[in-house]
């Protein structure tokens, strides 16, 4: 077993990817991707680049222009959950991960999906538990910008703003 918070939970280990392991919560059918090194904030977690590009988008692409949408390579990055509070930050020009706040071996790597998503496939009703949270998640398009404001934007987010 692997204690998240105060609570025993049951965690398998998907895959290993050095800096990192994609975990499979055995109760809730969950999968997230976990640190098993330290980063700081700034630093490079891993490169990307687009698997498969479509004019749509699905709940697992990213958006990197108008009617352009990623599968992001390697597969394994398409565990990184939302939350209002995010760890990591997708950076669709550079295709670069980076860290956004200091992490630890344990910490999940979470991305704002309005960070690069104008207007999603499947909204959300958003459970990070975060004091930040918005609560529903439907892309940028949706959110006011006094609040898009505190947070990393790609490009072509700024761009559509």
């Amino acid at each position: 077993m692997i204690s998240f918070s105060d609570t025993q939970t049951e965690v398998r280990v998907i895959s290993d990817h050095g800096f990192a392991k994609v975990m499979l919560n055995e109760d809730s059918g969950h999968k997230s991707l976990i640190a098993t090194k330290k980063f700081k904030p700034g630093e490079l977690i891993s490169l990307f680049h687009a698997g498969t590009t479509s004019s749509r988008p699905t709940y697992l692409t990213v958006q990197v222009g108008d009617n352009k949408h990623i599968t992001l390579q390697p597969e394994f990055l398409q565990y990184i959950n939302h939350s209002c509070d995010p760890t990591a930050f997708f950076n669709t020009t550079t295709m670069e991960l980076t860290c956004l706040k200091s992490l630890k071996p344990g910490d999940e790597f979470t991305f704002f999906y309005p960070s690069t998503e104008w207007d999603m496939a499947q909204p959300f009703d958003c459970r990070c538990g975060s004091p930040k949270c918005l609560h529903t998640i439907n892309g940028a398009s949706h959110i006011p910008s006094k609040i898009l404001d505190k947070y990393k934007l790609t490009d072509y987010i700024q761009s559509k703003r």
